[in-house]
């Protein structure tokens, strides 16, 4: 065959085989969403709902190929940042965001928990394989006045466990986190002490400590440093296989995290129409005491009308489907009140 005409097939070749191939090249800038494009959203923020974020985002763009879900775990403080930047599609905080926040956003904010958790303490105690903590030891030990494992506080709720005589390596969050306001405003409400200084915030200027980025960040330092203990969400200590203390709560019982603990928390206070609400000393005698929702930040309006429904199909099968792996990540499910009133909040968005 003459040399130009096989040079003419294998154009003509290569240009069907580029026609017959799917477009997988969409960006988040496309306003497409049309055949052969790919939607991308962007999001950062909080890192205490990354596990389950990490599997809804994964698992909904494996089940729809033209979408795609990128999320950053960079800390509640910079997930606000980022939304009043705009710079992201959606944010994520467990701090939510204050009225002066939301009112610097032109576009407007709808603030949505789409999940909750617990806070736990876990702890890198050789040997020691119990531990219970009373709000008076475990408010000392981030105070810095507790300092030795072996401390009477501690020992009076542990007989016959052999505390060592070892310092207390503390490990406490670097970042700007909802994890660390959770747990500040937990320690402001039960110890008039801690709510005098440092007190409740993102950033507290802690008294005693080590500090490390993210819940990842305390989670390895917990896990590689002995005679340690850190604030973490609890899906982070199942996760590295961390013990985490048995806390005292309001009502004086001593209680582990579980499903039933965790969910009698969150039961104990009312969802407002704002959709934010804390609970920092929840009541019942079966409540574990450290308890939070932490939420997705989502513009009110979108200019992308594709991201815009893209998103929304997100968040609900995010508060279907997606609340039924819930408890085997160490999270709490959404109890179905709240559910309703996050699908009535999603008909605001446009």
């Amino acid at each position: 065959m003459p040399k130009p005409v096989i040079a003419v097939l294998m154009v003509l070749g290569c240009c069907l085989l580029s026609s017959c191939s799917p477009e997988k090249t969409g960006t988040a800038s496309s306003s497409g969403g049309g055949s052969g494009s790919v939607i991308k959203l962007t999001g950062a923020g909080a890192t205490f709902p990354m596990p389950i974020y990490s599997r809804w985002f994964q698992q909904y763009s494996k089940d729809h190929d033209n979408i795609r879900v990128d999320y950053q775990s960079v800390g509640s403080g910079s997930g606000v940042k980022a939304v009043l930047d705009g710079t992201v599609d959606f944010g994520a905080s467990d701090s939510a965001m204050t009225p002066e926040e939301i009112a610097k956003v032109s576009r407007g904010v709808r603030v949505l928990p789409l999940t909750a958790g617990c806070i736990v303490l876990s702890y890198n105690l050789p040997d020691v394989k119990e531990l219970k903590l009373s709000r008076a030891a475990y408010t000392g030990i981030f105070l810095g006045t507790i300092t030795k494992w072996n401390d009477a506080a501690i020992a009076q709720a542990n007989p016959g466990v052999a505390l060592p005589d070892k310092p207390i390596n503390v490990i406490v969050r670097a970042d700007s986190s909802g994890t660390s306001q959770v747990f500040t405003k937990h320690l402001s409400a039960i110890s008039e002490a801690f709510k005098k200084s440092p007190g409740e915030g993102k950033m507290p200027n802690w008294p005693v400590g080590t500090k490390s980025k993210g819940n990842e960040g305390v989670t390895a330092s917990i896990k590689t440093t002995p005679y340690s203990i850190g604030y973490i969400e609890y899906s982070y200590a199942m996760g590295a296989k961390l013990p985490s203390a048995t806390l005292e709560n309001k009502d004086g019982a001593y209680v582990t995290a579980t499903s039933e603990t965790t969910q009698a928390a969150l039961a104990s206070a009312e969802m407002p129409a704002n959709l934010i609400v804390w609970i920092p000393d929840p009541a019942g005698k079966n409540a574990y005491p450290i308890v939070t929702y932490t939420w997705l930040l989502c513009y009110e309006k979108y200019d992308d009308k594709s991201k815009l429904q893209a998103l929304k199909n997100l968040i609900l099968y995010c508060l279907t489907d997606g609340q039924k792996v819930s408890e085997q990540l160490g999270y709490i499910p959404l109890p179905a009140k709240v559910v309703e009133m996050i699908k009535k909040a999603l008909d605001t968005i446009s």
